[in-house]
């Protein structure tokens, strides 16, 4: 419990900071636009393509949350489905953890070449700082799937990487920055 308290308190911060920079950019006119060109329409696509990486990776870690605990999915799965549900569940969730790698591979070249063909972020804190942890979580992904990655570093690795709540960071700033794009 005392996690969770942890995580709300930390998801109510980046909210709060994220809030009011879009309230400070909107309000100076700090936030850019794009005019719709034959790249930005390409880099669209892009952008839906690393929305759905970026939900099959965090829905793999919402699966995990819920499977690792046993009230948590005693709550989501109703006990006359349990033996039905739990052995799909955990085949998908096996799944998801094979394709990880490749999948975050994938949101990583998607994100960037949304970021080229959209050249979104030049005066957009809040989608600098989505690009710059994604890298941070990619660059120590890396070090976790890297054969020849000393003990010590693959774990100090998996301590960084594993960290929901750079999702979380993610998601929220990546919804206010997108924000400050809408005409």
């Amino acid at each position: 419990m005392k996690k969770l308290k942890h995580v709300i308190f930390f998801t109510v911060a980046v909210f709060a900071f994220s809030l009011i920079y879009f309230i400070y950019a909107y309000s100076t006119g700090a936030q850019s636009g794009n005019e719709e060109t034959f790249f930005t329409e390409i880099g669209e696509v892009f952008g839906g393509l690393a929305l759905g990486t970026l939900a099959v990776i965090y829905g793999r870690t919402v699966l995990k949350l819920a499977l690792g605990k046993g009230r948590l999915t005693q709550r989501i799965i109703p006990e006359v489905y349990t033996d039905l549900a739990l052995p799909l569940f955990k085949k998908v969730l096996q799944i998801l953890n094979k394709t990880h790698l490749y999948v975050g591979v994938a949101a990583i070249a998607t994100i960037s070449l949304h970021v080229a063909f959209m050249g979104l972020f030049d005066q957009n804190l809040l989608l600098i700082l989505v690009f710059i942890l994604v890298l941070w979580q990619g660059f120590f992904g890396f070090f976790i799937s890297w054969r020849y990655s000393p003990r010590t570093l693959r774990k100090a690795a998996y301590l960084v990487h594993a960290q929901f709540l750079s999702g979380i960071a993610i998601g929220i700033f990546s919804f206010f920055g997108h924000l400050l794009l809408k005409d």
